[in-house]
This record gives structure tokens, C-alpha cells and sequence, in this order.
């Protein structure tokens, strides 16, 4: 077995709490055999439905030669620029795919009309797009997807052979784009979007980019053996139970990647658990963090430090850790079972995600209704601020705002930055986390809008309302239409910003908001500041 877990200290004592009733009640065989009964009953009807996941490598294998023939013919063409479209799991895992083979792909999950422009403007002679959407109906990809259509049809290109489309059997894009002329790629429907490394939404992006695609499946099968043994070293059980079984539940996952040879594992796995387990007032939030993270030496007693390290056995874990190891594809199936045993532990159903529409409604209606602009409560230099009047009030500065911020987290609280803002351009904003969490000495995850509304933003509105919110948006004098709709790319951003600020303070949780004028300058500006904490 290459699969290896490790645990010690609090995460041993979750596992030996909880593994012998998974044994004896035979969760890992039953959950193979896809038995929908596992959540209890009121998670039977969308667990029927959703256990397609743990065949997927063998279910997807007839679609590789189709892949590898596509991608010949391209590249026989010159087409080796590969961009994809797509939100949530439709992105994240083909992202952390071609990331650990060092293949490129360009992966547009963004609205922000900077990353579009950079996208859709480079390069459309050598450029092939994958279109990819479960619902057929995802607002930024239906909307990258006209931005393309049109970049193409200007360029003179015939779209219809360079996009591709990768949906579900009978959504809407399925039909529309069979009748334009597009070839299209079914994945299996009884797989959800978080679970999908494994169908088409996995493969034929990373396969086109030009990963090895029975390379990467091969491990697969003998894993899997491991995985559905009902034994107690089975290392899906006991890493599902190291994650959810403590007495009290440790609720944040601190990732951290030392040794492995896998990269970016952390933010595919932060859709997977969050978007699983953040509901009813419970889950687990994966917070990605680097070995020196102020995090990962702080004494914060419901945080959970899983290591991602080269060799789990010769490396084991020390005090209350986990380490993990096992290739890519390896641990994409085992940490999709110890989601499903987390599910069990926790009592929540971990196929739905009941809370993750509130934030799009909100943003079509701003949409729909165009609101006037709502004035700053103050600016300093570059930056806008506005907020509750606990974060403004008597506040001159910006410092002094995010500071009036952090007072308000509660006990077994976390910090969330929400960038809205051009990822690949302005990726130094990141920087930012580790300043906020020296000052907040609690668990803080950073993300990037939209991104992140499709991964980590079930557990902000359904999981404990602990959070304390940090939105960051940019001005841009790049508006990009969108093609024969009413809005903007930079219009649109903005909504799903506001839209998602306003869900959060109607759940009674604070949102600070801080808009740059200058995104560059404004950058600059909250490094040098949050440089003072």
C-alpha cells in the first residue's frame, strides 16, 4: 500500500474512539458497494445519487484514448495553449493536476475583467478552450464561454473548434452546444462537482494540457482495495476519523505541504471538505498553510495540522498532527472516503450544499436592480473603506479598521480574506494571511473571489458562525462585456462581492470591506500596512 497515514497525540485517540465501530458496522464496504443509507435517512435521496465517485477511475478509462486523440489533432495544429473554464470542482482538481506534473493550464475561475482580458487576448491562434460546467448553468463559465466565442469569431476562428464542452448527461449546455456544433464531453451525473477529479471534469482538461492520463490513474486500482476493506488499516477510516472524531471535533484543517511531491493539493481539498461538511451549524474549514505559517507554531487547540510529506512511514507524525503520503490520484480517493466517514462522524449529510445559492441569488438581484453606489465610510490613499458601524465608527484608518475587525472574533473564531481581484496579477496580495494571522493568533484562510464562494463558501454560511470577514475588491478600468448580456465582467465581480458580503452580515457575521482604487498602488499600500501589525 503507497497510501500512508500517520497520526499521534489527539488525532491516535479520535481514531481508536471511532475505528471499531466503522469496522464492525462495515462503512468501507458498504460505502463502495454504494450504500445510500450510510448518512441516515434524510441524506438517502441525494446520496443515491452522488456515490458514482468511487468507481470513477474505472467508469472514465474508455474516455482517455478519446482525449489523447483530441489532443493530438490539436497540437497537430498548433494548438498547445489550453485554457479552462469552469467553477469549483469543474477547476481545482485539473488546477492541482497539471500544478504536480508541471504541465500548464490556463485556469480561469475568475470574473475579475483584468484575468479576463490576460486570458482571453493571449495567444487565441495556439489557444484551445474547455467549457465546463455540471449544471450548465454556471454564471462565470456560461459567461468566460461568450468571451471566447466572441474572441474566437473576431479572430476569424471558427469556435466550434477550439471549445470544447465537458457537462452532465441532459443540462442545458449539453443540448445548446450539441446544436451549435460542439463536441461535448459527458461526465458520469451520479459523481457531484467536488468529487469529480476522476470523470471528464478532471481529465479532459489536465489530459489536453498534456498530463499522462493512465500515468495518473494507474495507482488507482490497488488503492482502492485499501479503501474498501473494512480493516483497521484501512487508511481512509482512520483518516476520516483522525479528522472528525475528536471529543471536541477539531474544526480546522491546517494543510500543510512538506516533502510531497504534489502541488496545490491543499486548495482542491478545501472545496471537498468545506463544501462537505459546512452545514447545519457544523464542519470542518481546511485552511491552507506553509510549513512557517504563524498558524503551525501558535497554540490553537481546534486546529488540526495534517502534513502532506514524501514518505508517512519514514516520516511519522509527532504531538497531535497527521501525516499523510501516496501519489496525486491516490489521495484524491482517500480523501474523498474520509470525507464520507467525516460525514458520518459529524451527522451531516456530505453530498449537499444547501447554503452555497444564497450568495448568487443575492448577486443577481444586485444584478437586476443596479443599486446606487454606497459611499466609502472613509479612504486613506488607494483604499475604500466601508462596513457595520462596530468596524467604522471612529475609525481614520485602515489598520484601525481591520483592527476593530479582529475585536470582533469570537471564541473558536477564524478570519477569512476574500479577494476579489485578478489572482495571477496581483497574486502578492496573498501575503496578506500571514500578517493577519500573527495578529489574530487564530486560524485565518485566504481566497479568491469568485473561487472561493464555489469551495469554501458553504462553510462560511452554513458551517458555525464564527467567522470574521475581510473582503478586498479592486476598481478596474477594464469593464470587458459580456457578450448580449446587460453587465459587465466588472460589474458582475462587484455584485457577487456585495452579494456575498450582505448573506454574510444577514447571518450576523461582520464583513470589512476595502476597495482599491489603484489595484497595484492599493496592493502596495495594505502590504506596507498590515507589514506594521
Amino acid at each position: 500500500m503507497s497510501i500512508k497515514v500517520s497520526t499521534s497525540g489527539a488525532a491516535t485517540e479520535a481514531v481508536q474512539r471511532h475505528l471499531e465501530s466503522l469496522i464492525d458496522s462495515k462503512f468501507a464496504s458498504r460505502l463502495f458497494a454504494k450504500d445510500h443509507a450510510l448518512w441516515g435517512a434524510a441524506a438517502e435521496d441525494e446520496s443515491s445519487k452522488r456515490l458514482g465517485w468511487v468507481d470513477a477511475a474505472e467508469v472514465s478509462a474508455p474516455l482517455v484514448p478519446e482525449i489523447v486523440q483530441l489532443r493530438d489533432e490539436l497540437n497537430g495544429k498548433g494548438v498547445d495553449r489550453i485554457v479552462l473554464c469552469g467553477m469549483g470542482g469543474s477547476s481545482l482538481a485539473p488546477e492541482v493536476m497539471t500544478r504536480t506534473a508541471g504541465i500548464p493550464l490556463v485556469v480561469l475561475d475568475s470574473t475579475d475583467p483584468e484575468q479576463l482580458a490576460a486570458s482571453v487576448n493571449t495567444d487565441l491562434e495556439r489557444t484551445a478552450v474547455v467549457v465546463s460546467s455540471k449544471s450548465g448553468s454556471t454564471l462565470e463559465t456560461d459567461s468566460q464561454r461568450r468571451a471566447f466565442v466572441a474572441a474566437f469569431t473576431a479572430a476569424g476562428i471558427d469556435p466550434t473548434e477550439r471549445i470544447f464542452i465537458v457537462t452532465d448527461p441532459g443540462s442545458p449546455l449539453e443540448a445548446a452546444s450539441k446544436e451549435a456544433g460542439y463536441r461535448v464531453f459527458l461526465a458520469d451525473p451520479t459523481v457531484g462537482g467536488r468529487f469529480s477529479a476522476m470523470t471528464a471534469f478532471g481529465l479532459v482538461p489536465a489530459g489536453l494540457a498534456g498530463l499522462d492520463l493512465d500515468a495518473f490513474l494507474a495507482p488507482v486500482a490497488a488503492v482502492k482495495d485499501d479503501l474498501e476493506a473494512d480493516s483497521p488499516q484501512n487508511p481512509g477510516l482512520v483518516l476520516g476519523a483522525a479528522l472528525a472524531g475528536g471529543e471536541p471535533v477539531k474544526t480546522y484543517i491546517g494543510i500543510v505541504e512538506q516533502g510531497t511531491d504534489i502541488v496545490g493539493f491543499g486548495d482542491w481539498a478545501e472545496q471537498l471538505i468545506a463544501e462537505s461538511t459546512g452545514k447545519e451549524g457544523k464542519g470542518l474549514l481546511p485552511v491552507v498553510l506553509h510549513q512557517d505559517a504563524p498558524e503551525v507554531g501558535l497554540p490553537i487547540p481546534d486546529l488540526q495540522v495534517v502534513r502532506l510529506v514524501a514518505d508517512a512511514a519514514a516520516e511519522p507524525a509527532l504531538g497531535d498532527e497527521i501525516n499523510v503520503s501516496g501519489s496525486l490520484a491516490e489521495q484524491m480517493l482517500l480523501w474523498e472516503v474520509a470525507v464520507a466517514v467525516a460525514g458520518k462522524l459529524l451527522g451531516i449529510n456530505p453530498f449537499d450544499q444547501p447554503d452555497v445559492e444564497s450568495a448568487k441569488a443575492a448577486a443577481r438581484a444586485l444584478l437586476d436592480a443596479t443599486p446606487a453606489p454606497v459611499d466609502p465610510a472613509f479612504s486613506e490613499g488607494d483604499i475604500e473603506v466601508r462596513g457595520s458601524a462596530e468596524l467604522t465608527d471612529g475609525q481614520s484608518t485602515v489598520l484601525g479598521a481591520i483592527e476593530a475587525l479582529l475585536a470582533q472574533l469570537p471564541e473558536g473564531g477564524y478570519v477569512a480574506i476574500q479577494a476579489y481581484a485578478d489572482r495571477l496579477g496581483l497574486a502578492d496580495l496573498a501575503q496578506i494571511r500571514d500578517a493577519v494571522a500573527h495578529r489574530a493568533r487564530r486560524p485565518v484562510t485566504f481566497g479568491w473571489g469568485p473561487r472561493f464562494l464555489h469551495s469554501t463558501g458553504q462553510f462560511h454560511k452554513g458551517g458555525p458562525r464564527v467567522g470574521v470577514f475581510l473582503q478586498i475588491t479592486t476598481d478596474s478600468a477594464t469593464q470587458f462585456a459580456i457578450p448580449d448580456r446587460p453587465f459587465s465582467f466588472g460589474e458582475l465581480i462587484h455584485a457577487q462581492a456585495a452579494g456575498d458580503a450582505s448573506v454574510l452580515e444577514d447571518h450576523g457575521m461582520p464583513v470589512l470591506r476595502l476597495n482599491l482604487t489603484d489595484a497595484r498602488g492599493g496592493v502596495q499600500q495594505l502590504l506596507g500596512l498590515l507589514g506594521d501589525i
